[in-house]
């Protein structure tokens, strides 16, 4: 692997773009499985540098602090209630800006390597209202000044927060400088509901559901119930993210993201991750036993450092935790949430390591206040494994388990250039991003790589089929994963398809004018936990919906990435458009095929 090169199959440019699409994603896929992303050294250096600052900055911000002896120190300080507090906001603040994750080149950035507040405080950009139709002034896709004055606000508001001095709350240590104000804690908490109604991006984007409701914690609860409370926020993360590492999706994230590993750089153990590489890249036993070491750790360590009172133990889990993030986040996983994991390690540091039981245990807060919190905070995951349709993997706390909602796309040849052409971004479409830096025949085995990487995964199977089953060919189209069309057009991306669903596609409809048969997407719902088969549609975007069905898991996880004995089963159901455009669901046929 070069420093600044990336690593490439090896195959001859002029002539890899005539090969018949699926005989690719076979070259790209088993390229990935050894290679990975085939990311310079360059790059990894880049993002260790990015946390350096991130920690850097989050202690500059917090010794400004009254009562800090200042930055250098940070050893007497880093133990006051503030100092978490002003780290939790100031990753809040460097993921609205657009500097955690999604940005750089894992995150297919580019030029520019954010999005963020380059999207966020420009008007006319796409926003993404959750509830257009049943929230009065949400209505619309285009981002108005108000939505940038609302943004800007969010952000000045975190900057104040991370500048303020402490104030007396209840219950706080006896040398303790304070704790933040909840007089400039409650706009930030009221602006991100409101931007949150008018674009759920923004929300999610300062990742809400932990970090706004901490937020809520800070303002609303005294010191003793306030730890408690954030305690149980990072093990419900870890159990949830555990319990969604459960069914049969996971084995395939591991391969995929060991193999994209700059640390693991031994061919012969990555191919070790997959059944018989080249020709079985289906994940092998060894692979299996790695993701539920991993699922078995979250499990088990929210029980000790929720329960424990031995101190010994106690401070072994929290040192297993810290290298179970570490590692993580060493392997570098494309949309590179590096700053979160660095945050849960200082975490499970922070509020277990200085705040034992039973002191600060579920036994220090009333059985009522432990009611409510573990109800509200167990609500949305328990709903999104049972409807995943209907919430975000993000609050439903499905981090990175390969249980997601996908999108795949085929733009008719020349017809994605219309994207630059007519939707106000921040950046141009990543082809464009990459041309000049690459020549096209290189940027296109790059985009088609991310391609082969969801091919490595169980959904990436059904994707491929879809798209084949609603095309003429193929090889008449460009096949884009769907996560890089919404990041270029949204501004951020964070693996969930729920961002680039039916409403993404009528909001560039409406600016492009694609004609039928130009650009047909294919959505892949996550699999909900009870039910072992996951639901699909595909749009054409000129005319709406023009099929619905059901892919059930066993046949997704069976296939090679390349679709060798053919395409999967589904169970389909035709659709008809309708008079608006759009179309409303008519039965046509409804067969196994």
């Amino acid at each position: 692997m070069s420093f600044t090169k990336p690593e490439l199959p090896d195959v001859d440019l002029e002539t890899f773009e005539k090969k018949p699409h699926l005989e690719r994603m076979k070259i790209l896929s088993q390229h990935w499985a050894e290679y990975g992303f085939g990311t310079p050294w360059a790059i990894p250096l880049l993002y260790v540098v990015k946390i350096a600052l991130y920690l850097f900055l989050g202690v500059v911000f917090a010794s400004f602090t009254a009562g800090f002896g200042g930055f250098w120190d940070v050893a007497s300080f880093w133990t006051e209630p503030i100092f978490y507090q002003k780290m939790l906001l100031w990753t809040m603040l460097f993921e609205v800006l657009g500097l955690g994750a999604s940005s750089g080149p894992l995150a297919f950035r580019f030029t520019p390597p954010i999005g963020g507040f380059l999207h966020f405080a420009r008007p006319n950009t796409l926003r993404m209202p959750p509830w257009p139709g049943k929230i009065p002034f949400t209505r619309g896709t285009a981002r108005t000044w108000f939505d940038v004055a609302l943004y800007v606000g969010i952000v000045a508001n975190l900057v104040i927060l991370l500048l303020s001095d402490g104030v007396a709350k209840e219950g706080q240590p006896a040398d303790s400088v304070g704790l933040l104000d909840p007089r400039l804690l409650w706009p930030l908490i009221v602006m991100l509901v409101v931007i949150g109604l008018r674009d759920k991006i923004v929300f999610l984007i300062a990742r809400s559901e932990q970090y706004w409701v901490a937020a809520i914690f800070f303002a609303v609860l005294p010191y003793v119930d306030m730890i408690v409370a954030l305690k149980l926020i990072v093990c419900t993360v870890w159990f949830w993210a555990a319990f969604s590492k459960l069914g049969r999706h996971f084995s395939f994230v591991v391969t995929a993201m060991l193999s994209n590993a700059p640390w693991l750089r031994s061919p012969r153990m990555k191919r070790k991750l997959y059944r018989n590489f080249p020709d079985d890249l289906r994940p092998s036993k060894l692979a299996a036993v790695v993701a539920h070491q991993g699922t078995v750790i979250e499990f088990a360590v929210p029980l000790i450092l929720l329960f424990s009172t031995n101190r010994t133990l106690t401070l072994v889990t929290i040192a297993g935790i810290v290298f179970f993030h570490l590692v993580i986040a060493s392997m570098f996983p494309l949309a590179v949430p590096l700053e979160w994991n660095v945050f849960y390690c200082l975490s499970a540091i922070w509020l277990f390591g200085l705040h034992m039981p039973p002191e600060f245990g579920v036994t220090a807060v009333s059985p009522l206040l432990l009611a409510l919190l573990v109800g509200g905070l167990f609500f949305f995951p328990i709903l999104g494994n049972l409807r995943p349709d209907k919430i975000s993997f993000l609050p439903s706390m499905r981090y990175y388990a390969g249980n997601w909602a996908t999108t795949q796309w085929a733009f008719r040849k020349g017809t994605e250039s219309r994207l630059n052409t007519h939707i106000v971004k921040a950046a141009p479409t990543q082809i464009e991003q990459l041309t000049p830096l690459y020549g096209r025949e290189v940027g296109e085995i790059l985009l088609q790589k991310t391609v082969a990487w969801r091919s490595l995964h169980s959904q990436g199977r059904a994707l491929s089929t879809l798209i084949g089953r609603n095309v003429d060919s193929y090889e008449n189209y460009d096949i884009r994963e769907g996560e890089l069309v919404a990041g270029a057009l949204l501004g951020w991306q964070f693996g969930d398809g729920h961002v680039h669903n039916q409403q993404f596609m009528k909001a560039i409809q409406e600016r492009c004018g694609f004609a039928p048969g130009e650009v047909i997407v294919a959505y892949v719902e996550s699999q909900p936990i009870h039910v072992a088969r996951q639901q699909y549609r595909v749009y054409d975007l000129a005319l709406g919906e023009i099929e619905r069905g059901y892919v059930e898991l066993s046949d997704i996880i069976t296939p090679q990435p390349w679709l060798e004995s053919g395409p999967v089963p589904v169970t389909s159901t035709r659709t008809e458009e309708n008079s608006s455009g759009w179309s409303a669901t008519v039965q046509k046929e409804s067969s196994k095929q």
